[in-house]
């Protein structure tokens, strides 16, 4: 399992002059829902007591980047807060998580993973999909295997790399080869989403089959090549407080900023799709 921390105390930066009044209008047109979550996570809010402490977060790898944003932000809007991330393949964390390990929020990037702690009754509430991901192939930079379909991975030689069966990514990569008729054997099978893209920066491997806002957040370090049947195999992201969490009172105003029209932005951003 990779084990990230992070613990920063400097501001998301919002982009315009006129960022805050365009959030502020943007709260009060959205739905009760929303505007509830994204006044939770304000600071001074009556709906948020003031907060301290660390919160613990487990989160699927490809989150890294966006709640690493997130989690300065929700820093700086709650001073004497601390937020010490877990990233990993989804089931690893959710394994961790039923065997006891203590955490507060746990964000899945598929319902399954996200039913193995449901089910155990770790789970503070019904968990809530806050956003969706979609399927892309990475290839070395320029594309020098020429890669433009899924069926191009089956080529003689080429070395192809994909996430295990039962990582959500790994999952999601086996619908749409199904879908699509082809029988594909990689060069090995990674336990999370960042592992099999580092595959390929690394000039490891030609190509593995990661999300599209892990080749967004690899900046230029590899290609993208879309594929249709990555349609068929959207992820959903679903959100949870956990039962045993230490910082309830965080919890819930994390998941209220990932959820806000800010945490929606910064997701947005990545690449992620709207739930």
């Amino acid at each position: 399992m990779t084990r990230s921390v992070r613990r920063t105390r400097w501001p998301l930066r919002l982009a315009g002059a006129g960022a805050a009044a365009v959030l502020a209008l943007t709260a009060c047109s959205s739905s009760s829902d929303s505007s509830d979550a994204a006044d939770a996570g304000k600071p001074g809010s009556s709906a948020s007591p003031k907060l301290s402490g660390t919160l613990t977060v487990f989160a699927a790898a490809s989150l890294k980047e966006s709640f690493t944003t997130l989690g300065k932000e929700f820093e700086h809007r709650h001073p004497g807060t601390r937020v010490s991330f877990n990233f990993g393949g989804s089931d690893t964390l959710a394994a961790s998580i039923t065997g006891g390990a203590p955490a507060d929020v746990f964000a899945a990037a598929s319902p399954k993973t996200m039913k193995t702690v449901t089910d155990a009754g770790e789970a503070s509430g019904a968990p809530v999909t806050f956003v969706r991901n979609q399927l892309e192939i990475a290839t070395r930079p320029g594309n020098p295997a020429k890669v433009s379909s899924l069926k191009d991975l089956t080529r003689s030689g080429l070395k192809v790399v994909l996430c295990d069966r039962t990582v959500p990514c790994g999952a999601a990569a086996r619908k749409a080869l199904d879908a699509a008729g082809i029988e594909l054997t990689p060069v090995s099978y990674e336990q999370d989403v960042k592992s099999a893209l580092n595959k390929v920066e690394l000039d490891e491997a030609d190509a593995a089959v990661v999300y599209k806002t892990d080749v967004k957040a690899a900046k230029g370090k590899v290609r993208g090549v879309e594929f249709p049947e990555s349609a068929g195999a959207v992820n959903d992201y679903p959100i949870t407080a956990l039962k045993n969490g230490r910082n309830t009172e965080a919890a819930q105003a994390f998941i209220a900023l990932v959820r806000s029209a800010d945490g929606q932005k910064v997701l947005g951003e990545a690449g992620f799709l709207k739930p």
